[in-house]
C-alpha cells in the first residue's frame, strides 16, 4: 500500500517538474493566497485524477493483468519521450480565467489543464495493475500539490537559477527506468531475444535524440522556456525593487522607529514580500494610513529610479497581465512619493508619460531621462 502510494507521488512529481502544473501555480500566486491556490490544486487534480483512478480501475477488470503491464511499460517510455518535448506553452489564456472564487478558479482550471495530460494517463496506468486505487489517488495528487507548491517557491526565490534541463532529463530517465522493467517483467520470454533487445535500444535511442534536439538547439540559442522566463523576470524584478526600497528607507537613526505597514516605504516592502511569496496583501488608504510618512525627507533621485525601474518591468514583462498587480501597486506607491498622486494604469507608455506631465512636467522629464539610463 505505501510502496504504491510512494510510487505514485514521485512519479507525479517528477513528471509535472517545470510542466505546465507550476507555470499555472506560479500565475495564480500572483492573484490568490497560496493556502487557495495549493487547495484549488488539490481539487482540481482529485476531480480529474479521480476519473483517471475509475478508469484505470475498470480497466482491471476486462484486460488481463500482464496484458495492462506491457500497456504500462509502452505507456511510460512514450511519457518519457513526452518529458524530452520542447513546451510551446501557448497556455491556458481564456479558461483560466473566470469570476469564480479563487479556489474554484484553481480547481476548474487544473482540472481542465490536466484532461489527457500525461499525468492522468499515469494515473490510469498506475490505477489499473494496483491493488489499493484510491491511495494511487491520493499519491498522484499529493503529487500534483507538492509540485505546484515547489513551483511558487521556485518561481518566487530561485529565478533563472532553476535546473530545468537536468530536471527534464532526469524525470524522462525515471519514466524511461518504469516502463523498461515493466516491458521486461512483463513480455513473453519468446520477445527478450537479442535482436528484439537491439532492435528495440537502437529504436529508442533514435526517438530520443529526435526528441532531444530542439531542446538542445534552444538551449544553445539561450533561449528559456514560459516557465523559466516567467520565474526569472517575477524574481529578477523584486530582487531589484527589494534593494531599491531598502536605499529609500531612512532608516530609523533618521525618522525613529520602524512603522512597518503604516509607512508607505514600510509598506512597499511589505508588499515585495508578500508578492515573493505569493500571498495576497492588504490595501491600504494612501489619506488616513500613510499620510503621515508622505512628508518625509525620501530621496526623489532613487524613488525616481525605483519608478523607472518598476516601469521598464511592467512595459517589458513577458507573463500575464494578472501577474503585474503587485508591480502597479509598487508604481503607485512610488507616484504618491513623488507627485502625490498615481495613475491608475500603464497600458501606453507614451500616454502614461503624457499623463504625467500633466501632473508635473519637470518630473515627469526627469523620470523620462532615468528610464533610459536603466
Amino acid at each position: 500500500m505505501y510502496e504504491e502510494y510512494i510510487r505514485a507521488l514521485f512519479l507525479i512529481f517528477m513528471a509535472e517538474m517545470g510542466d505546465k502544473t507550476q507555470i499555472l501555480a506560479i500565475a495564480f500566486a500572483t492573484r490568490y493566497k497560496v493556502s487557495k491556490v495549493l487547495l484549488g490544486i488539490f481539487i482540481g487534480s482529485f476531480l480529474n485524477h479521480g476519473l483517471a483512478v475509475l478508469l484505470g480501475a475498470y480497466l482491471s477488470k476486462f484486460i488481463p493483468i500482464q496484458n495492462i503491464q506491457i500497456i504500462a511499460g509502452f505507456s511510460f517510455i512514450a511519457f518519457a519521450l513526452w518529458t524530452l518535448r520542447v513546451e510551446e506553452d501557448e497556455e491556458e489564456d481564456e479558461k483560466k480565467k473566470g469570476n469564480f472564487g479563487a479556489v474554484l478558479t484553481v480547481a476548474v482550471a487544473f482540472f481542465i489543464g490536466e484532461l489527457g495530460d500525461k499525468t492522468q494517463l499515469t494515473t490510469i496506468m498506475l490505477a489499473a495493475g494496483a491493488s489499493f486505487p484510491f491511495i494511487v489517488l491520493l499519491g498522484t495528487v499529493s503529487g500534483m500539490v507538492i509540485t505546484g507548491g515547489l513551483g511558487i517557491i521556485v518561481g518566487s526565490k530561485l529565478g533563472d537559477k532553476i535546473p530545468e534541463f537536468a530536471i527534464k532529463i532526469v524525470s524522462a530517465s525515471i519514466f524511461m527506468f518504469f516502463g523498461v522493467t515493466k516491458l521486461y517483467a512483463s513480455l513473453p520470454a519468446a520477445y527478450l531475444n537479442t535482436v528484439t533487445i537491439t532492435l528495440f535500444i537502437l529504436l529508442l535511442a533514435g526517438i530520443t535524440v529526435v526528441m532531444l534536439k530542439p531542446v538542445l538547439r534552444m538551449r544553445k540559442q539561450g533561449k528559456l522556456s514560459a516557465f523559466k522566463q516567467t520565474a526569472k523576470e517575477l524574481y529578477e524584478f523584486y530582487h531589484q525593487m527589494n534593494t531599491q526600497v531598502e536605499e529609500i528607507c531612512l532608516g530609523e537613526h533618521k525618522c525613529g522607529a520602524c512603522q512597518k505597514d503604516n509607512c508607505i516605504i514600510g509598506y512597499t516592502k511589505t508588499l515585495i514580500e508578500k508578492a515573493k511569496e505569493g500571498e495576497e496583501y492588504l490595501q491600504k488608504d494612501y489619506l488616513s494610513d500613510l499620510q503621515k510618512s508622505l512628508s518625509k525627507a525620501y530621496d526623489r533621485n532613487r524613488i525616481l529610479e525605483g519608478l523607472a525601474i518598476t516601469l521598464k518591468f511592467i512595459t517589458q514583462y513577458h507573463g500575464r497581465e494578472e501577474d503585474l498587480e503587485a508591480a502597479n501597486q509598487i508604481r503607485k506607491n512610488l507616484e504618491i512619493l513623488i507627485f502625490r498622486q498615481s495613475i491608475k494604469d500603464v497600458k501606453n507608455i507614451n500616454a502614461y508619460m503624457n499623463e504625467l506631465e500633466g501632473i508635473d512636467a519637470l518630473g515627469a522629464g526627469q523620470l523620462a531621462k532615468r528610464m533610459q539610463t536603466i
